[in-house]
């Protein structure tokens, strides 16, 4: 009799372990959300990014970015220009934050606008794209995302290029 109940404790015991580490097998992957290391580093390279983008004269006017003499002397002061003026960016960020936020399964809800009314009518070419993808990459760089995270962001990003490109 004692011999039988040591069997049944081995095995309740292997039973265990192996159900212990099927689950710890099973547990969820983290969100690329958490992976990318939340909301606050999400921003931190998008103010990033769109300071490239800023800076980049072959996208200027796409973006609207502001930069009328009046701006500059503010800035050439070290004063910040208007707000009118400083919206427009700020806007931009805020919508792109929320945006890859609630992609990557954060707790975001991104309210702007879907990617085709946002930019109907704008002409944008698929060489426009592809520059503001690469310099999306590299703020990315920048900030050293792991290859796997900016892999997969980049894959839930590109299937946009066909709501926002008119132009081959």
């Amino acid at each position: 009799m004692n011999g039988g109940r040591w069997v049944w404790l081995v095995v309740l015991g292997v039973t265990g372990m192996v159900a212990a580490g099927c689950a710890t097998m099973m547990a969820e992957k983290p969100t690329l959300y958490e992976r990318l290391g939340g909301k606050e580093a999400i921003h931190t390279v998008v103010d990033d990014f769109v300071a490239r983008v800023a800076a980049d004269s072959s996208l200027k006017a796409r973006f609207n970015f502001k930069e009328s003499a009046r701006t500059k002397a503010f800035i050439a002061r070290g004063v910040p220009p208007p707000l009118a003026e400083m919206q427009a960016v700020g806007t931009l960020k805020a919508y792109l934050t929320e945006q890859i936020c609630e992609a990557t399964g954060g707790p975001c809800s991104y309210v702007g606008k879907d990617m085709k009314a946002a930019h109907a009518g704008m002409g944008i070419t698929s060489a426009e794209f592809d520059t503001v993808v690469k310099h999306l990459v590299a703020s990315l760089d920048k900030f050293k995302v792991p290859a796997e995270e900016k892999n997969e962001l980049l894959a839930l990003l590109g299937p946009l290029k066909k709501d926002i490109v008119e132009k081959p």
